[in-house]
């Protein structure tokens, strides 16, 4: 059995251009988008709304998969967010993810997510890519 390779990518620090640049450098294949809400803020990262990124993906070969069942809920959010501000960091600029709120992820989101369908749909040759916001992944529940 062939080894599936799995990397995560985030939004910020990209253009459309080197985000699909680094796609087609990993090989990916399958772009798994585990965001909650598709869009991002900010002029700068248009090309990341939903449509528009599977526009440009679709242009480079790269197929597109919706995952909401594996974002983190509101609620989650906001307790990642009150813990970025009792640390008195900006969401683009945390490091890493507060312990209770890592804790709390893997036990409403992961251990109820049903993995089989998307590891399933996992490509049989290249690599598939878990796609959030956040420039680093320990930063992000896609870690």
């Amino acid at each position: 059995m062939a080894m599936l390779e799995m990397v995560t990518i985030g939004v910020y620090g990209f253009d459309r251009d080197s985000f699909l640049r680094r796609l087609r450098r990993a090989d990916v294949r399958l772009l798994l988008d585990v965001r909650q809400r598709r869009g991002v803020r900010g002029p700068e990262y248009a090309w990341a709304n939903s449509r528009r990124l599977q526009a440009a993906l679709a242009h480079a070969g790269i197929a597109y998969e919706h995952h909401p069942e594996l974002a983190p809920t509101t609620e989650l959010r906001h307790l990642q967010y009150a813990e970025d501000a009792r640390q008195g960091v900006g969401k683009r600029s945390r490091r890493e993810l507060a312990v209770e709120y890592i804790r709390r992820y893997t036990a409403e989101i992961l251990d109820h997510a049903d993995l089989t369908p998307i590891v399933a749909a996992l490509p049989d040759s290249g690599t598939a890519a878990l796609f959030c916001v956040e420039r680093d992944p320990e930063a992000c529940h896609r870690a």
